[in-house]
């Protein structure tokens, strides 16, 4: 008679293992699954004790995987999503994805084009979930996500670009027409600057007046882009942004380009997942159908 599995951890020391494999940091990893520090480092030391093996290295300020802590790691998490994906067999339900956004990429770039992802993936049940913070994948449910910045995003996630940042300076016609071209340094200090969370304005006139310093005196700052953007189309100033944000407003007239220049930036948009061996169908087909629009006019 099968005698289980003897030489198997208690599950619950592996599911603490596999958390702190993927921060490299008790606290975040006891934050993810609601207990304290000290339980995290006690059932990892429980874990090291009844296999008999060093699994981390403590440093001053992080964790890092021994040997043989990386070998095992590798197979702890293969084994928890052979567990996931036996349990979701077992209730089947629609296939259900949540994508954290920041605020101005769902409202700028991702709502527009929901009625062609719910025409293209009608079996997906998609929640989006807006916020400029950074997420807790495992312990907030969230399965993709879009964030601005460069990689690495942190320990265990996958980043592929979705676009480049690429700035253009952008103001309503109106407001054009009556304070003249900014590209003449004079009218320029005629407009308000409409700053955002980017802070980019010192290095766009760097970037369109090279030779000369222009300290500008009117300012509006907001925390979104988007609300730079609507304060853009009222016609209150000049705001900075990524041709993609702005493509269906350049489109209409009811924004337009201040400046003849566009200025790239070292950072983009990237989809960030957590690494795993075997990608959802479901994530895997968003993030296949975000990359696909990105190629769209």
């Amino acid at each position: 008679m099968s005698q289980g599995f003897p030489t198997l951890p208690p599950l619950n020391a592996l599911k603490v293992f596999e958390a702190v494999t993927r921060h490299l940091n008790f606290r975040l990893a006891a934050e993810e699954l609601g207990v304290t520090q000290g339980a995290v480092a006690q059932q990892i030391r429980g874990l090291e004790s009844s296999i008999g093996l060093k699994l981390f290295d403590r440093l001053p300020r992080t964790l890092a995987l021994t040997g043989a802590g990386a070998g095992y790691a590798v197979s702890v998490r293969q084994a928890f999503e052979l567990l996931d994906e036996a349990t979701r067999a077992l209730r089947p339900e629609p296939d259900r994805l949540t994508l954290s956004v920041t605020p101005t990429f769902a409202s700028r770039w991702m709502l527009p084009r929901l009625p062609a992802f719910t025409a293209a993936w009608p079996d997906i049940d998609l929640r989006v979930l807006a916020s400029e913070r950074l997420v807790q994948f495992h312990h907030e449910g969230v399965d993709l996500a879009v964030r601005y910045g460069r990689p690495p995003f942190g320990a265990g996630l996958d980043a592929t670009l979705l676009f480049s940042q690429s700035v253009l300076a952008v103001v309503s016609p109106d407001l054009l027409a009556e304070l003249g071209d900014p590209q003449d340094q004079g009218n320029c200090q005629r407009y308000a600057l409409l700053h955002d969370g980017h802070h980019l304005w010192p290095a766009f006139f760097a970037f369109v007046f090279p030779n000369s310093t222009l300290h500008h005196q009117h300012h509006l700052r907001f925390n979104q882009t988007a609300l730079a953007l609507e304060a853009a189309i009222n016609g209150q100033g000049i705001a900075l942004t990524s041709q993609h944000f702005a493509l269906n407003d350049l489109a209409s007239g009811r924004l337009v380009p201040a400046f003849p220049q566009s200025m790239t930036v070292d950072a983009g948009w990237y989809l960030v997942s957590p690494r795993r061996p075997r990608e959802h169908p479901p994530v895997a087909a968003v993030r296949a159908w975000l990359l696909e629009q990105v190629k769209q006019p």
